[in-house]
């Protein structure tokens, strides 16, 4: 299985992507200045590479992984790809800063790369920047196209958000690379079976909100609910919806109304995805609703098993009506 963005992402290339001279590979590298200036208008994570010109790694990675139209395409359309020489004589404005080279001598390190690199000036080095300059994650060394992915989902996707990159990225590779990963599946419902369950026998929802082009979503449903001790007490405490807000077109009444997907009021999605979300859809969110059907909380962005279990504890316990989540997190 591949990223839903390396299959489809492709049509977003330009014709300019392949008109770059062959050093600056397939993407549409921008100067600091040019990204301030367009994240002004449209916000969206940095990606920086920084370089020297003696650097042979970081040549291959241009004539390789920045030279993979898919990718160059997924860049260009999600990020504002700055690529820096670290060695520059110019003055750079980062984040609200200048920054110069202090020396004239060949091979000397910018402020900027020292600022950003710290004491291991290794190159290349890939550094990925949240768009509101609050986070930032960095990588050294070559990236083939498989390093780079989930890389590029992770900060696209806001997993950075509720998750460390190391754990994000094990999963990740179950999900799209990993052939023989198989765990227990908690059993899934859809969100009409679920709900005349609930009339027989009452039990805690979770509903998990995805698409099929939500990365993030595919990594939750894959590794998450198929997590064994989560699944067994999914399985025992609640009914697991997995529902598709892109694709289910069915029509759901919920506590005395209809919802459908008809792409009413320019929303593209079903009309309960949003209600459910309580008018703030974020992919992938999770939706915990009590034995009324009451919205316990609404939980955004990709979660990790263990996370997941930690919040399904809290209402599947009732420990959520004793002790805020604050206090119960901090139990052994």
């Amino acid at each position: 299985m591949k990223p839903v963005f390396i299959l489809i992402v492709f049509i977003f290339c330009s014709l300019f992507c392949f008109s770059q001279e062959p050093q600056h590979g397939l993407v549409q590298w921008l100067s600091f200045k040019e990204a301030k200036e367009k994240g002004k208008q449209q916000p969206k994570p940095l990606l920086i590479d920084v370089y020297t010109d003696w650097c042979g790694w970081c040549k291959h990675m241009i004539k390789t992984t920045y030279s993979d139209p898919n990718l160059a395409s997924y860049i260009n359309t999600y990020f504002y790809p700055v690529q820096f020489n670290a060695e520059t004589q110019d003055t750079i404005e980062y984040n609200g800063e200048k920054y110069v080279n202090r020396s004239k001598e060949k091979k000397s390190p910018h402020d900027l790369a020292m600022k950003l690199l710290g004491q291991n000036l290794s190159y290349p080095s890939t550094i990925f920047v949240s768009g509101d300059y609050k986070f930032s994650l960095l990588t050294q060394g070559f990236l083939e196209t498989k390093k780079i992915e989930p890389l590029l989902v992770f900060m696209v996707e806001n997993a950075f958000k509720s998750s460390v990159f190391d754990d994000f990225n094990k999963h990740f590779t179950h999900t799209f690379y990993d052939t023989v990963f198989v765990k227990k599946q908690a059993k899934i419902h859809t969100l009409n079976e679920a709900l005349a369950l609930q009339k027989k026998k009452p039990k805690k929802i979770l509903i998990s909100i995805y698409t099929d082009f939500c990365n993030t979503c595919k990594v939750m449903n894959k590794t998450t609910f198929t997590d064994t001790a989560l699944a067994n007490y999914l399985n025992k405490n609640y009914y697991l919806v997995e529902f598709n807000a892109q694709q289910d077109k069915s029509e759901i009444e919920f506590k005395g109304i209809k919802y459908t997907n008809n792409g009413a009021h320019n929303f593209p999605f079903h009309e309960l995805a949003l209600e459910l979300t309580r008018r703030n859809f974020v992919l992938p969110s999770m939706v915990f609703l009590d034995e009324e059907l009451n919205t316990l909380d609404v939980v955004n962005f990709y979660q990790t098993p263990e996370w997941t279990s930690k919040i399904a504890h809290y209402f599947g316990s009732n420990e959520y009506k004793k002790m805020k989540w604050e206090d119960f997190v901090k139990k052994p």
